[in-house]
């Protein structure tokens, strides 16, 4: 087996040490690097101050074959990559006039928009424009460079913060000679996934160790995710034989809780179900509070399919907007199956789509009895041709039930959906 480059990974910001802010970068670029053919050896998540940035930034400089930086390009004092990123290199800093005029241009424009002098700028401008010798840019995301530059046998490929603006740069940094002539020398492995439903992590795990476990070419990572459990398959050229009886030997005694071979999420899968069929879609969340949408319209083109939905938090919310009849509300609660029903059934007639979830709750961490315990949710899809229900008591705190009580309320209509299209094929 061929080994793979090593790629290092050195994720800056005091926000995100703190815990202030989530990291983005770190697995956007692991995942990267690997379908590129370079092993992510690390992810380095560092505060500003100047010594535990230079460590970091020391270690990839020393150990990588790539090593990816993000962060700390801005125009202010605590902005100290470019300059540390020099030093770990041994390499003197210099002004290149193409970025500075780009820059100012640009910093020109939003002072004029701000009504403020354009010097209170310049110290930033030229900050930014200042780059280690024998870097080139990869362009400007905002007013702030990517950079490449080779360090002995390391490829630093430099990239600001912002999510957005870091992910415009890799695509730039891709197409640099530096980056090409390293992924050049390595072939990247196949990626597969296996996506579960239903079962437990470690009944995965034992399934997999069952099917002889990773080895020969394969190396297999399980995650469990709100209810589902990912397996991943890293597929070394040649082992592709390997990969398909280990695949099928692992997913022999869970063929009823696969859901996915490939990497689309249960959202997309539920609307493509939909399209198929040609139906429309909705949704009646009360403890959810809106994320079955939330989950459904992050997938771009799904106002093809997905019609809207009804947040009925309350009692007299869920009557007016849902019709659900106020015997049922009193008779048998708003957390409730028949409750769940009226809210899937309303749901349809209201908002005039074919087949519309329902999701209704205790989140916690109070509001529960004996006889309705926190984590308990019920829910209910129906369609044209048929519907489904389930209930469950969810553990964990507000946040977990309420991401679990959505995953599940969209493998509710996959299943449901699966259902009639087989009873109609």
């Amino acid at each position: 087996m061929t080994k793979r480059p090593r790629g290092f990974i050195v994720v800056t910001g005091s926000e995100l040490v703190r815990g202030d802010r989530r990291d983005l970068n770190g697995p956007f670029l692991a995942g990267e690097l690997l379908r590129h053919g370079v092993e992510p050896a690390r992810i380095s998540i560092v505060g500003d101050r100047e010594e535990e940035l230079s460590e970091a930034l020391a270690e990839g400089l020393e150990d990588a074959d790539l090593c990816v930086v993000s962060g700390g390009l801005g125009p202010t004092h605590d902005d100290r990559t470019v300059e540390l990123v020099a030093r770990a290199a041994g390499v003197g800093l210099r002004l290149d006039e193409e970025l500075h005029e780009q820059i100012g241009a640009i910093s020109r424009a939003f002072a004029e928009r701000l009504g403020r002098p354009y010097v209170d700028f310049e110290s930033g401008v030229r900050k930014q424009a200042t780059i280690p010798e024998a870097a080139h840019s990869l362009g400007l995301a905002g007013t702030a460079p990517g950079l490449v530059l080779e360090h002995g046998d390391t490829v630093v490929v430099v990239l600001p913060g912002p999510p957005a603006e870091l992910q415009r740069l890799w695509r730039s940094a891709l197409e640099s000679e530096p980056v090409r002539r390293l992924l050049g020398r390595t072939k990247p492995p196949e990626l597969r996934q296996l996506r579960f439903f239903g079962v437990s992590e470690s009944t995965v795990a034992k399934a997999l160790a069952n099917a002889g476990g990773d080895g020969g070419g394969v190396e297999a990572t399980i995650c469990a995710r709100d209810f589902e459990i990912h397996v991943d398959l890293v597929v070394e050229p040649g082992s592709e034989a390997h990969a398909d009886e280990l695949s099928q030997r692992l997913v022999a005694p869970l063929e009823r809780q696969l859901f996915s071979r490939d990497e689309r999420p249960i959202e997309q899968l539920v609307l493509d179900l939909c399209r198929e069929r040609g139906l429309t879609l909705g949704a009646a969340e009360s403890c959810t509070g809106g994320m079955v949408a939330e989950r459904l319209t992050s997938v771009p083109g799904s106002s093809a399919v997905f019609v809207g939905a009804v947040v009925a938090y309350a009692d007299e919310v869920k009557a007016r907007d849902l019709g659900v009849p106020r015997e049922v509300l009193q008779r048998h609660g708003a957390v409730s199956a028949e409750t769940a029903a009226a809210m899937a059934a309303g749901a349809r007639e209201r908002l005039g789509a074919d087949i519309a979830v329902a999701v209704t709750g205790i989140a916690g961490p109070g509001g529960g009895s004996d006889e309705k315990p926190v984590g308990l949710v019920f829910l209910h899809a129906e369609g044209p041709d048929g519907s489904r229900s389930r209930d469950f008591v969810f553990p964990g705190d507000r946040t977990s039930i309420r991401r679990r009580a959505t995953v599940t309320a969209l493998h509710l209509l996959r299943r449901l959906l699966e259902q009639t299209r087989d009873e109609s094929a």
